[in-house]
C-alpha cells in the first residue's frame, strides 16, 4: 500500500473529506488528490498537516510503518475506552442497551450529514 492509499485509508476513516481535509490544513483540494492518486511528492509541511490534523504517524504515512495513530491518540483512544467501560459497568444492561443505542444513531446521523454534504459521491470516493 503506498501513501496514496494510506492517506486515504486514515483520511476516511477519521470521517473526513478531500475538501474538510484540504481546508483544513489550508491547502486546495487538488494537493490532497494528487497525493491520493500519487501524482505529486507532497511537501513535508503538507505531511505534518496532515498527520497532525488526523492525528496520525507520519513514519506510517511515509513508509507504512508503524501504528497508524499517533501515540498521543492511541493513548487518548485507550483512556476514553477504558472510562466508557467503567462507566458501562455501573449501568444496567437495559441502559447499557440504551446508550449503544444512542451511539449508533449518533454515527448514523453523522453519516447522513457527510453523505448530504454539496460534494458529489462520484467526485470524491470515500
Amino acid at each position: 500500500m503506498g501513501i496514496g492509499a494510506r492517506l486515504k485509508q486514515a483520511r476516511s476513516s477519521k470521517g473526513y473529506t478531500q475538501n474538510s481535509l484540504a481546508d483544513a490544513i489550508g491547502v486546495s483540494r487538488g494537493v490532497i488528490t494528487n497525493i491520493e492518486h500519487e501524482k505529486a511528492e507532497p511537501q513535508m509541511l503538507v505531511i505534518r498537516g496532515i498527520c497532525y490534523e488526523l492525528g496520525i504517524n507520519s513514519s506510517w504515512l511515509l513508509q507504512g510503518e508503524g501504528p497508524m495513530e499517533s501515540e498521543k491518540d492511541a493513548e487518548r483512544s485507550a483512556h476514553l475506552l477504558a472510562e466508557i467501560y467503567h462507566l458501562s459497568t455501573l449501568l444496567s444492561k437495559e441502559e447499557q442497551d440504551y446508550v449503544l443505542d444512542m451511539i449508533k444513531t449518533f454515527q448514523k446521523h453523522k453519516e447522513s450529514l457527510r453523505n448530504n454534504s454539496d460534494i458529489p459521491k462520484e467526485t470524491e470516493p470515500q
